[in-house]
């Protein structure tokens, strides 16, 4: 509790509001990941009703972090390249809900037993669920996916553009 304490004071942060973490990266590549307006969106109603927001992140998340934070306003605190791993594990314990890309983040998260809202484009729950009774998928379920692809053979990445931001906001618990 202690080091979560300092961390929280070490990066500027407030514990006294919910928590949104949101973890917009994917390793494997652009067909798993959300778009970042999508992330800007959801930022944008929480924070209006009463929410702080994280963004999590490793520092090649950096840019779609910086990406999320301008299109919201400025409204999210971006953690994206500059907490360790440890870091990241200790101030995510602290979110009251993920939301998450199909990542390591999102097993982390649901490792913690958090409230996680798991989105899935080019990859499926099938195979690389969120294990937590707490989280949440939402995907599509086109004819075309999933694809299990980095980027979107078709062009058109309709699993994750068409996935709106309302889908993801209706999987909130009060």
């Amino acid at each position: 509790q202690e080091a979560k304490l300092n961390l929280i004071a070490r990066f500027d942060l407030d514990a006294e509001k919910p928590i949104l973490a949101l973890c917009p990266g994917a390793e494997f590549g652009p067909a798993k990941q959300w778009p970042a307006a999508y992330y800007a969106e959801v930022a944008k109603v929480k924070v209006a009703e009463g929410w702080q927001v994280w963004i999590f992140g490793s520092p090649k998340d950096k840019l779609v972090a910086e990406t999320i934070q301008q299109i919201s306003g400025n409204v999210c605190k971006n953690l994206a390249g500059i907490t360790a791993l440890d870091e990241a594990i200790d101030l995510l314990a602290c979110a009251d809900t993920v939301v998450t890309n199909d990542s390591g983040l999102m097993h982390i998260a649901s490792s913690l037993d958090k409230h996680v809202i798991a989105v899935y484009g080019s990859s499926s729950p099938k195979f690389t669920p969120p294990l937590s009774a707490h989280a949440k998928v939402v995907s599509l379920d086109l004819a075309c996916s999933p694809c299990f692809k980095r980027e979107c053979p078709l062009g058109h990445l309709n699993c994750l553009k068409q996935l709106t931001p309302d889908s993801v906001l209706k999987e909130f618990v009060e």
